[in-house]
């Protein structure tokens, strides 16, 4: 569905520093930095894309933007708790916990936080236990 989605920060090495290893943790690949320009994406280990990229706004205003969230799927629900931890652990701030959102559907289970500039971000899995 998407060629790829692209993230505002501010801070280009403190944003790769949080990512990487959340990229990392998800399978996704880093597929290239480019620190003159500055911009980094990733990938997933099987295919070209969906990139997922950061980097300076192209627009000179500042990140992040209001209202915007990333949600990345998790193929299960200690993969969604991993990357809570390692989120908050890289410098990353909790939205909310782990856990079901029933509001949802049943079986969502999602947690909630932002990187170093603000940006939100989600990891989540649809499935059951």
């Amino acid at each position: 569905m998407f060629s790829h989605i692209f993230v505002g920060v501010s801070d280009f090495n403190a944003a790769v520093a949080f990512y990487a290893p959340l990229m990392a943790q998800l399978g996704r690949s880093l597929k290239f930095v480019e620190q003159e320009r500055p911009w980094a994406g990733w990938s997933p280990a099987w295919a070209e894309r969906p990139l997922f990229l950061i980097g300076r706004p192209f627009e000179g205003a500042p990140a992040p933007g209001n209202g915007q969230m990333v949600a990345f799927i998790a193929p299960d629900r200690a993969m969604v708790d991993a990357c809570h931890a390692l989120a908050l652990a890289n410098g990353g701030s909790c939205e909310g916990p782990p856990g079901l959102r029933p509001h949802y559907h049943p079986h969502y289970y999602g947690a909630y936080f932002r990187d170093p500039d603000g940006n939100k971000l989600c990891v989540c899995c649809h499935d059951p236990a």
